[in-house]
């Protein structure tokens, strides 16, 4: 080939290798064994020539291989690199992998639980820790050239993602950005701000999969694909179409035709029907294996089901591995899990765990211990496990990639429905089928449910939508850290660069568009609308006026039938029987608690005593068809009255399905012949209003009252009111939109300032205090260290405390308070619901609403019990049983419970005993699965 160039062009060609083996990424490229993709290599070079850079693409092409080419060109200069990932297992296997290349003398690990050699020039952490070391100004930042934001698309998640923002702005200028994300479809929009913030940033996007994927179908015995593919042509499977068509469509029904005739057509149908069903799982994973398509992960949206899923499995006989493998697995395990103790095993359910080990079958979801959960990921990744039903979590977890990756169901459960996965979610799944260097291609397998549109399947594979959206608000914390540092001025600008605010700014260049077309639409109905009896707009005014008056007192007669249905609730004493009017449970109940003296919110019903809440009285009741429910205002429209009275036994146990039924029939035999009255419906107050009399003349007596074309000009005149309401809401969006996170802080400065933690750009000694405390209610925290709530609590009690800072129930409204610890620590729990009460008055005061993601949840009193109980020594068998919760969660939630005691031993003054209790709370928690689950 070199011999058809001219020797110019050779000698350029050979200037050029020399060039390029004189950069740094020449020697990089050599210490591996493949080649780099061309979105690497454009990376790297930008890089190298001092640019920071943004890599988005799909889950396993290899884009932490630029994150790593940072940590070389830092070593080669002699400056430090910070490798910051979202979760403390993705830390400890990146720790793992570059202590590997580089030695582990050169690698240092920082999370919540681990600190090895911090100050090596390469340093893996959490995003967490840099933000804490940005904020306290950490000398181990000195020397700083390079930080790579592994996992970046994390900046969406509503819980964490104000931290990634605050890392990108605080970090200094000198500090050159490596960002790396999943494929999202706005990274040019990131890029820029990235640009705007840090400088000169490259971005580089790459939608190519190095493994190819391929989309299927399973439904009964067979594997259908999504797409046929002819020439450039793609389109979904015409079988899939058929089948839907045929499954949804039934065969009609001739009268005309003989009895026989018309059953042959039924059994024509049910067999039809019968080639279409959805495999068990056992039978998915029996054909998967089959087709030679494992390791597989099938994606079950529930835990439980995750659990059933390896059950069903274990039961049906299915086994994937050799006794070679077993034997191997077996030895792995024992060791992994040597320390701990043979109590602790029969609790956990060791023996059925490591039973579908043995068969290379497991679970992965957050309720499992966290050590159980290493291993599953150990054992998948050596191929001794080859399938794994596991919860969505693992998809934005760590480095575990299968030949298969199988969704049940394209449903799920987020939180408050049940909803379609979006097409950002079934990529992210999705994303796993395939390994890079072992698999020729991918496989996505959906299964066959009835209903299923293969159309809208295939609109899911195609898309690409997966927008990085800002989730950043400011804290409490922040705000005290950011005024300390900066004053409130400077602070107030650099807020004013974040990516929410650069979202909201551009977002109003549309809004501004559509007002100016919506100002042009206004003019043409003001015309069309134009009366010549005369001011049809100020006519149409009047009949405004008079509908909104009419529908103010509607709703005013509304709420005074609320309240004096609250009222009659508020009377109700434990042993009434009263009649529900209406809902779901209307009929005789006995009242066992009116639900009236819990504080604000679910307070009460979290086993705390204080006054009334917002939401009105909401009595737990013994309906006559055995149900204990708790009623809320919506199931009392009008105001109701005892009926009779009876008393409730103290043996009656709400959760014993024989006290219920003893109860209820009780109940009927006392108030079952009781016919309600009906409740007669009161004079409507527009009848006798004056204003809306003035209203009606008013009308009457205007010019354009007889037009001719009245109604005509009423409809215009309704578009035009609409339409300029339209265009006022798009307005006050606008000026919304403008400054939002600017107002946002000033508000939270305020009632800091209200609070004594700010004195103009000035940090108290109390705000001092609070700039040391992270968390969800770090003001919460701060008020009760102030206060002295916890100070003389010993240890086992002040565990139990915090925990209410951090626990979150998975359970409704409708749960039973839960148990607590007595003494001392009921009172300061409490004491705690109190202050945030107060709290939450001095937010809405302020218009801080926890909604927005600033303002203070209410403390949750449900992890209490157990968390005093391990505390005091008692054993896992016995706190999980009370607890009455999985160990995984068991033992995320005590790790999150020593993080913030953690914190209040380093903020509480040294004169209390907040803080020499807090360690020793640590000491009595950290012991026993909480120890030596090495992540949180």
């Amino acid at each position: 080939m070199t011999e058809d160039l001219s020797p110019a062009e050779r000698y350029a060609a050979a200037r050029r290798r020399a060039e390029e083996q004189a950069t740094a990424l020449a020697p990089f490229r050599d210490m591996y064994d493949f080649d780099l993709d061309a979105f690497q290599i454009e990376a790297c070079q930008a890089l190298e020539a001092g640019k920071g850079v943004l890599v988005a693409a799909p889950t396993g092409s290899g884009k932490t291989i630029v994150g790593e080419f940072a940590v070389h060109l830092a070593l080669e200069q002699g400056r430090k690199c910070f490798y910051t990932t979202p979760i403390k297992a993705l830390s400890n296997q990146k720790y793992n992998d570059l202590a590997k290349r580089y030695g582990s003398a050169n690698v240092g690990l920082l999370t919540g639980d681990n600190s090895v050699n911090s100050e090596a020039p390469v340093v893996v952490m959490t995003t967490e820790v840099l933000r804490n070391m940005l904020y306290a100004g950490s000398k181990s930042l000195l020397g700083l050239g390079y930080v790579v934001m592994d996992e970046v698309h994390y900046l969406s998640d509503r819980f964490r993602g104000a931290v990634w923002e605050e890392v990108i702005i605080h970090l200094p200028a000198s500090v050159t950005l490596v960002s790396l994300s999943a494929t999202v479809s706005n990274a040019e929009e990131f890029g820029d701000w990235l640009d705007a913030v840090r400088g000169d940033t490259e971005v580089i996007v790459s939608e190519h999969r190095p493994v190819p994927l391929w989309q299927h179908v399973l439904a009964g015995r067979r594997m259908y694909d999504l797409f046929e593919e002819s020439g450039d042509k793609r389109e979904v499977n015409p079988d899939l179409v058929r089948m839907a068509r045929m499954e949804n469509s039934r065969l009609p029904r001739d009268r005309r035709r003989s009895r026989p005739q018309r059953e042959a057509d039924r059994e024509r149908e049910r067999r039809q029907r019968a080639r279409i069903w959805t495999p068990s799982r056992p039978e998915v994973i029996d054909r998967l294996d089959a087709e030679g398509l494992l390791p597989a992960i099938t994606f079950i949206f529930s835990r439980a089901g995750c659990e059933a899923a390896v059950q069903q499995c274990l039961y049906s006989g299915l086994r994937l591995n050799d006794n070679a493998a077993r034997a191997k697995v077996r030895e792995i395990v024992e060791e992994r899990t040597r320390d701990i103790p043979d109590k602790d095993l029969h609790v956990l359910g060791y023996f059925e765990w490591l039973e579908g080990l043995e068969r290379g079958i497991a679970a992965h979801h957050a309720g499992m211990l966290p050590t159980f959960k290493e291993v599953v990921e150990e054992l998948f990744v050596r191929g001794l496990v080859k399938a794994v039903f596991a919860t969505e979590t693992l998809a934005l977890g760590i480095n575990m990639p299968a030949r298969s990756v199988v969704l049940e169901k394209l449903v799920k459960w987020n939180g408050e429905q049940h909803a379609d996965i979006t097409p950002g979610e079934y990529t992210q799944l999705t994303g796993r089928a395939g390994r890079r260097g072992i698999d020729i291609e991918g496989h996505a397998v959906v299964l066959w449910q009835r209903g299923m549109d293969p159309g809208a399947l295939a609109g899911l594979a195609g898309a690409r939508t997966y927008p990085l959206r800002s989730s950043f608000k400011p804290s409490y914390n922040m705000a005290v850290n950011l005024v300390s540092q900066f004053g409130r001025h400077r602070s107030r600008e650099l807020l004013e660069t974040s990516f929410a605010q650069f979202q909201a700014d551009r977002s109003v260049v549309g809004i501004s568009r559509q007002v100016q077309k919506n100002e042009e639409g206004l003019a043409g109905y003001r015309a069309s609308m134009t009366c010549h009896l005369g001011d049809f707009e100020e006519y149409a005014g009047l009949r405004r006026q008079l509908k909104d008056r009419e529908t103010e007192l509607a709703k005013q007669g509304a709420s005074q039938r609320r309240a004096q249905a609250a009222a009659a609730l508020e009377r109700l004493k434990p042993g009434d029987i009263i009649h529900v009017p209406t809902g779901k449970f209307a009929g005789l109940a006995l009242v066992l608690d009116p639900g009236v003296a819990g504080g604000r919110g679910a307070a009460h019903r979290r086993g705390y005593d204080g006054g009334a809440g917002n939401e009105g009285p909401r009595p737990l009741v013994l309906t006559a068809q055995r149900q204990v429910k708790r009623l809320g205002p919506i199931d009392f429209p009008v105001p109701v009255e005892p009926l009779e009275r009876m008393r409730i036994p103290k043996s009656f146990n709400a959760r014993s399905p024989q006290s219920r039924r003893d109860l209820a029939s009780a109940l009927r035999s006392k108030a079952g012949h009781y016919v309600p009255e009906r409740h007669r419906r009161q004079r409507s107050a527009a009848a006798d209003d004056p204003e809306i009399e003035r209203l009606r003349k008013a009308i009457r007596q205007h010019p354009c009252h007889g037009c001719d074309e009245r109604e005509d000009h009423a409809r215009w005149a309704e578009r035009y009111h609409r339409l300029k309401r339209d265009t006022r809401q798009l307005e006050r969006r606008i000026a919304g939109r403008t400054n939002t996170i600017a107002r946002t802080f000033d508000r939270v400065c305020a009632v800091l300032t209200e609070l004594g933690y700010l004195r103009d750009d000035h940090v108290t000694d109390d705000g001092r205090v609070l700039a040391r405390l992270y968390g969800e209610l770090d003001l919460l925290a701060s008020e009760c260290l102030r206060e002295g709530v916890w100070e003389g609590l010993p240890p086992q009690e002040l565990a139990a405390c915090v925990s209410a800072l951090v626990y979150e129930s998975r359970s409704g409204d409708d749960a039973l308070p839960p148990k607590m610890p007595g003494g001392r620590a009921r009172a300061a729990l409490g004491e705690m619901v109190r202050i945030w009460g107060r709290l939450d008055a001095l937010e809405e005061d302020h218009r801080i609403t926890a909604a927005e993601g600033v303002g203070q949840r209410e403390p949750d009193l449900g992890f209490a019990w157990a968390a005093y109980r391990w505390a005091d020594g008692h054993g896992l068998d016995e706190v999980l049983r009370e607890a009455d919760m999985p160990a995984g969660d068991f033992v995320r939630w005590c790790k999150q419970v020593i993080d913030v005691l953690g914190q209040l031993a380093a903020a509480a003054p040294g004169s209390g005993t907040v803080a020499r209790n807090a360690r020793k709370a640590i000491d009595g928690m950290l012991r026993g699965v909480v120890a030596y689950s090495s992540v949180g």
